[in-house]
């Protein structure tokens, strides 16, 4: 009985190393061609491996948590065949073919386009956990539905089992799970933990002996958390923006009453009633009308081999949107934004976010952003000075919402207001330019119909 090797791949990002975040498979398993055998944490994305083999896993060679190198051995398939006319990609995530095999350099064999593929292996109760696993997703066993909803699902805290499902076979779909967990508007951040019931509180100290070390008593006063995967690219990409281009930051309040009126018709419109409608959209539309204004918000620094420089100036905006998901901070675009009306643009939008919040954000949605948006409002924050993404010359931050008194006409109202910020490469655009920008997205918040322009 021969036995195959399959190494982690590179897959497709020209990435060094990944997590081994789950293993879909344990020792003993049946496992045929495409099934998948474990979920792996890039810099960029989440990425489900398919098994090139049909054969009975023998042994893994990595755990859950590890961080392994691009080429190192990660399981054993014994009895191993590998498919004669697989199918190259990752479609279940739309990554690019990956080489794996028992040398690298092999094509990493996809779903194909014959559909899902069904595993013959247990079912992880009678064969036992691999690795932690959450009460919702010991709940959930028996419940048809693709890996990436079984995780967008514990990552909601649904429960499957109690998911109503309205797939074709009968399956879970990410909508069903969305629409069951009742998710607030676009952006809120799904990971972020309650307050503490307890705001504050003391560390009692104990007494201890002379030249005694430190013991249980000092247990539970300090975590280490290790830099790795999205964080640890977030980290060395925030270094390289701060350290490399001179930031310069500017903001102004804005009565952004009609704008919120202009929301609840667009929520109101049939045109727009499937399609989830946020202030989001408004400023969106801003920022891409303001940036056709103003191109150099949108153009790029570029250190030449040579020594020289130049700003490459680009006549199109990929609209990079700042989202906070559970993996971490993630800053994927929607290219060509200026060329989509309001319910493509809203519809790109809703797009993202999903994608975003279920971890398939792929890294080419991550690649060639021209301009961002960070919507700090959903925090509750009014204003900030984000750091530009490595790549861009300007970011944009939205304020929440809120009602404020504000002069009209020479009396005082209340109303609806916001402020608008934005980071600047001094390198890039000077202060007139900036100034310039912040105010005509300002503008359009005051007054939505200049859109119509």
């Amino acid at each position: 009985m021969s036995t195959q090797t399959f190494h982690l791949p590179d897959v497709g990002e020209g990435l060094t190393e990944a997590e081994i975040v789950q293993w879909h498979v344990a020792p003993g398993d049946a496992v045929e061609v495409n099934d998948v055998l474990v979920e792996i944490e890039t810099a960029k994305s989440l990425v489900e491996l398919p098994s090139p083999f049909a054969g009975t896993v023998g042994e893994l060679l990595a755990p859950e948590g590890e961080t392994v190198t691009v080429g190192a051995a990660i399981i054993t398939i014994a009895g191993a065949a590998a498919a004669p006319d697989a199918v190259s990609g990752l479609s279940e995530h739309g990554e690019p073919p990956a080489p794996a095999d028992d040398e690298p350099g092999a094509v990493l064999v996809g779903y194909g386009t014959g559909g899902a593929v069904t595993s013959r292996r247990a079912p992880r109760q009678a064969r036992g956990p691999v690795g932690s696993r959450t009460d919702a997703v010991r709940a959930s066993v028996g419940v048809v539905a693709k890996p990436p909803v079984r995780k967008l699902a514990r990552d909601l805290g649904v429960e499957l089992g109690t998911v109503t499902p309205s797939g074709p076979a009968g399956e879970v779909t990410r909508d069903d799970v969305v629409a069951h967990a009742q998710q607030a508007s676009v952006f809120r951040n799904i990971s972020t933990p309650a307050a503490p019931v307890e705001r504050e509180h003391s560390i009692p100290v104990t007494a201890q002996a002379p030249g005694a070390s430190a013991s249980a008593a000092d247990e539970g006063r300090e975590e280490t958390i290790p830099v790795k995967g999205v964080r640890k690219a977030t980290a060395s990409g925030m270094v390289r923006s701060a350290y490399t281009a001179p930031h310069v930051s500017v903001w102004t309040d804005v009565d952004a009453t009609r704008t919120m009126e202009l929301v609840a018709r667009l929520k109101a419109s049939p045109d727009f009633a499937d399609i989830k409608i946020s202030p989001l959209l408004i400023v969106a539309r801003a920022v891409i009308w303001a940036a056709r204004r103003t191109p150099l918000v949108g153009a790029a620094w570029i250190d030449n081999p040579d020594g020289s420089a130049e700003i490459r100036v680009r006549n199109y905006v990929n609209l990079g949107i700042a989202a906070a998901t559970p993996r971490g901070l993630l800053v994927p675009n929607i290219k060509d934004a200026q060329d989509l009306n309001l319910r493509e643009l809203a519809r790109a939008l809703e797009k993202l976010t999903l994608t975003a919040r279920e971890g398939k954000t792929s890294p080419a949605d991550q690649q060639g952003g021209t301009i961002t948006i960070t919507n700090i409002g959903v925090f509750g924050m009014d204003a900030g000075t984000p750091i530009i993404n490595p790549g861009e010359s300007g970011i944009v931050a939205m304020g929440t919402i809120r009602q404020k008194p504000w002069v009209v006409d020479g009396e005082v109202r209340p109303r609806f207001v916001t402020t608008v910020s934005g980071s600047f490469d001094h390198r890039v655009i000077d202060g007139d330019g900036m100034s310039r920008f912040i105010a005509d997205i300002a503008s359009i918040l005051e007054e939505p119909a200049l859109l119509l322009d």
